[in-house]
This record gives C-alpha cells, structure tokens and sequence, in this order.
C-alpha cells in the first residue's frame, strides 16, 4: 500500500470515528429495539444475534441506557434461555414496560413444552434487573407464530399483549401483568386496515399495497391508537396502521421506514418519547461482518406531521444530537460509549460489566463530557490484565486531538484482577469536549481489560 492510499484510509477512519452514532451499540450485534423512558433515562432492551451467525441463532436479551442519547451504558444480559426453565431456543425480540413499581419483560422463545414458539414474561424491581420468570410457565404456548411480543398500557389502565407473524394475536393482561384477562384473540387482517389480507386469503394475481409481516409495536398517541410493524416481506420495510380502539378497525397508513440499504433484510421498530423529543429504533445490519443474521439496533429523531402521522424517517449514519452532557468528575463505566471500535463487554456478579477484547489500535469515544471552568489534574482508571498489559492514551475531540495522559497497564495477574492507574494532566482543558481512549501495545494479543474512570480537579 501506497503512503498517499494509508493516509487517504487513515483520513476516512478518522472521519466516521468523528461523526458516526448508528448503530448505537457496536460491542455486541443488537437487535430487536424496545425503548422504554424510565425517570431520565432511555432505557432499551434488545436480542442478540451470535457472531458468524446463519440463521436466528440467539440466546439472550441485553439492556442499554442512555441520559444524553448519545453515551449508551451497558448493562450487560440480565436473562437469557436459562432463566426460563420450559424455553431451549430462539431468544427473539422482546419489550419491557414499568406497572406499580416493577418492571414486566415479555420474550418469546422455543417451549421444549410444546415444541413451537411461546410468549413468556420475567419480573424485576430495578429496569436492568436480577429478573426472574414471573410464572415458570409460558403465557402463551404451542404457535410457531407466537413471536415479537408489544405491551402497552392504556390510560384507563388496562394492559394489552400483542404479537404475531404473519398475524396479529393479542390478549388483555390483568393488573398483575403476569396472567391473561380472557382468551387470545388474532386480529382481522384485511386489506383496509393492513394493506393486504391474511396470508390464506391473497390471491396470487393481486398486487397488494402493503402487508403486515412481525414486529409489531403497539402506542397511542392523542386519544389514536398506532400499531408499527415489519411488512412487505423479505425485505422488511417499517409501516403502520392507526385505530380508534386497542383492537380496531384499523386503517392502513404506509410507509414509515421504506426500504433502503441497511445490510439488513429484516427491521424491527420502537418508538418513545425523551425529554421532549421523539426517537425512532430500528436495526440495520450495518457493523463490520454484520448483516441479516448480524444485526444491530439505531436510533433516529423526528417530528410528527401535523395530522399525527409519522414521517418517512430514513436511517443514517449520523443518528442523533446529544440531549445532555456527561460528568468526568464522576467515575464513569468503562461501558459507557458513544462509539467504538474492535472491543467487546463481559460481566460478573463482583465486577458487574467491563470492556474486554481490547487490542492495539481499538478505541472508545464518549462524546460531551462537561469539564465546565475547572481544569483536571489527573486521570484515573482501573484495568486489569493477565498477559503484559499496554498503554491506555487519552485524547481531545479526536483520534490524533490533543493527548491529556497516558497510563502504562502491567500485567495484574488475571484478567479480572483490578488496580486502579492514574496520570497527571500538565495542559489546561475545559468546556465540552469528547473524549477518546485508546489503546496500544504489541500487536496481536489482546492487552487488558476496562472497567472505569474518572477525571480529578
């Protein structure tokens, strides 16, 4: 390679590090988005797709959460197929929702009960757990369609579960949340209310406008109800449909997310509300070595039409504006990242969760860090490795911005066994800035571990 085409790629890698935001996770492939705001934090539940996957092949569900919407926390696995005793396999998409102090989580996954696809729900009184399964038994068994549950919760209060592919079923919950008020009911597909009829009643001549496919999300929104799902097939695009009540009539609106180029051939949406503004999620398939069984949630912002409709809202590269600052006088998680790039997460009971896979050259970026009118004077972190360690450099607003410090890491004797290393600041910072970790040491091997750090005045 030419010094003229290294500089050109060093250049371009420079350029996406500084203004890349989707997709919002890059440490794991992410799926299935469900948001939910609780107190000044978004919170999102998401699948997770298995590296160098061929199919659905996916085994936990994973919890992130943001106060600004651009630095996402993880909060690492706290379910997964092994906390349900009846389900083996296919750990698909998932929404969690807050009632009177607790939080419901509703999954489907394969039941060794009936060997077909079943709706379950785990409980917990934090948003990122312990959960545990708040029955030890399906709430809805024995349906390969019983898929991508939604939750919602009316203003009189009643609670609805909805899901389905290539139908629609859904059922009232009790105040519990964890039991069902009548039978399941499947909803009416016609042509009227979702583009097409149900899959048995096509006919094959017929073009058809649009068609319900899975992923359903369920809102209401000035007294109308919305229901958001994949359609059209394979490729999935976004549509959705409106309604008066939970459970119809309802009235085929379009196209929200149209097909575009997203490496993904499937797309799942959520959609909340934060701090006065409106977030749209979705998946693309759009990491390195991603793809349609790789995929990985994002985030857009938009406005509603003055009717109430959605917008064509398009993916981008971008995502959105920061809504908050970060504080690096306090000590900050290792896991708390805006971008990275090459690094993966762990967790224990003792440590919670921790950067991992770390190797020369990878980096985090954590974007609007608020040094206010106070300049640091050192740099702290804690880090852990079982081989010979590296250097951990910190630097202003870009990959090749200012250097602040940089930590020598040793060996600590395991990779888990933690001591903190600092670094005196000699130049003067204040005001916003971002921030970049990044690491060095022999090529190949991986160096150590990350768990937090914190700037001193």
């Amino acid at each position: 390679m030419t010094g003229k085409k290294f500089a050109t790629m060093l250049l371009s890698f420079v350029a996406i590090a500084a203004t890349a935001q989707n997709p919002i996770v890059q440490t794991w492939y992410t799926t299935d988005p469900a948001p939910m705001v609780c107190g000044d934090k978004m919170y999102v539940y998401t699948g997770h797709d298995e590296d160098k996957a061929d199919f659905f092949w996916m085994n936990e569900w994973r919890v992130y959460s943001s106060s600004d919407m651009v630095n996402w926390t993880d909060h690492g696995s706290p379910i997964d197929l092994s906390s349900f005793k009846w389900a083996d396999d296919r750990a698909w998409a998932a929404q969690c929702i807050q009632r009177d102090g607790k939080f419901y989580w509703y999954i489907c996954a394969h039941s060794k009960l009936t060997n077909a696809m079943a709706i379950g729900v785990a409980v917990a009184d934090s948003p990122t757990g312990p959960f545990r399964d708040a029955i030890g038994r399906p709430l809805a068994d024995g349906n390969w369609a019983y898929i991508d549950p939604t939750v919602f919760i009316d203003d009189d209060g009643q609670a609805w579960l909805y899901w389905g592919n290539p139908e629609v079923y859904y059922v009232k919950l009790n105040r519990d949340m964890i039991s069902c008020n009548g039978e399941v009911q499947k909803m009416e597909m016609t042509e009227e209310g979702f583009g097409a009829p149900a899959t048995k009643l096509r006919q094959k001549d017929v073009k058809y406008k649009d068609s319900y496919v899975e992923g359903p999300w369920m809102m209401k929104r000035n007294k109308q109800y919305y229901l958001l799902y994949a359609a059209g097939g394979v490729p999935e695009h976004i549509s959705y449909s409106t309604a008066p009540t939970p459970t119809g009539p309802w009235t085929y609106r379009g196209n929200i997310m149209p097909l575009e180029d997203t490496k993904s051939f499937t797309n799942h949406c959520g959609v909340a509300d934060f701090k006065g503004n409106h977030y749209f999620f979705y998946h693309t398939g759009k990491l390195p070595g991603g793809g349609g069984f790789g995929r990985s949630i994002a985030v857009e912002e938009f406005q509603y039409n003055a009717d109430g409709t959605f917008p064509i809202i398009h993916h981008t590269d971008q995502g959105v504006n920061p809504i908050g600052t970060l504080s690096p006088w306090n000590r900050n998680e290792a896991e708390t990242i805006a971008w990275s790039k090459g690094l993966n997460t762990d967790e224990n009971d003792k440590t919670g969760v921790y950067v991992s896979n770390i190797h020369r050259g990878d980096f985090i970026k954590v974007r609007e860090v608020d040094f206010g009118k106070e300049s640091p004077r050192t740099f702290t972190a804690s880090a852990a490795s079982a081989l010979q360690g590296g250097q951990l450099e910190v630097r202003l607003d870009s990959l090749g911005g200012q250097k602040l410090t940089t930590l020598d890491i040793p060996g600590t004797g395991g990779w888990e066994e933690w001591r903190t290393f600092s670094g005196n600041i000699t130049s003067e910072v204040s005001g916003k800035h971002d921030l970049y970790f990044v690491f060095h040491g022999l090529k190949g091997p991986r160096l150590f571990n990350f768990d937090w750090w914190k700037f001193e005045k």
